[in-house]
């Protein structure tokens, strides 16, 4: 089976200069987990949960122990409240950032003419869940993993011999 055969032609896309809140807002309404991002008809990025859920990574604790002195106890609370402040001010200010700004720059893609096991190893491989479908420098269409599922389920091969 060729990735033509199963892939969603004419995919939801957004525009480098789409902002995430409407980015977010075309993920939601279409229930899919990432964009292809244009500009023009070139593709130029992917926006997808994994960049979004990245901008809210916060940094990991320290294992070690760390003992303050005397003014440093008094320094640590002032520190903590700029750095809260300076955290609401970002996530207020995430849903007007440009999709360029957040998408994937590296994309792997799929022509129409390769075979879905090919497609699943590459995306397994790259660790993606979704691949774009290019038809030279055109994109017509996304290959997500749903879409092989759902294609390998659809397909019914009937024994030999079973036939009547």
């Amino acid at each position: 089976m060729l990735v033509k055969d199963a892939m969603t032609k004419d995919p939801v896309v957004c525009t480098a200069t789409t902002s995430l809140r409407d980015a977010v807002g075309l993920m939601k309404k279409y229930h899919i987990g990432g964009l292809p991002v244009m500009e023009g008809t070139e593709l130029v990025g992917m926006l997808t949960e994994s960049d979004l859920i990245a901008l809210l990574e916060s940094e990991r604790i320290s294992d070690d122990l760390w003992l303050p002195s005397p003014f440093e106890i008094i320094e640590i609370p002032i520190r903590e409240y700029i750095n809260w402040e300076k955290t609401k001010h970002a996530l207020r200010n995430i849903g007007d950032m440009q999709a360029k700004k957040v998408m994937t720059h590296r994309v792997v893609t799929a022509t129409e003419g390769m075979e879905i096991g090919a497609a699943a190893a590459l995306m397994l491989k790259e660790g993606i869940s979704r691949l774009p479908v290019m038809r030279g420098k055109k994109l017509v269409g996304i290959l997500a993993r749903a879409d092989i599922i759902n294609a390998v389920g659809s397909s019914h091969s009937v024994p030999k011999g079973a036939e009547t």
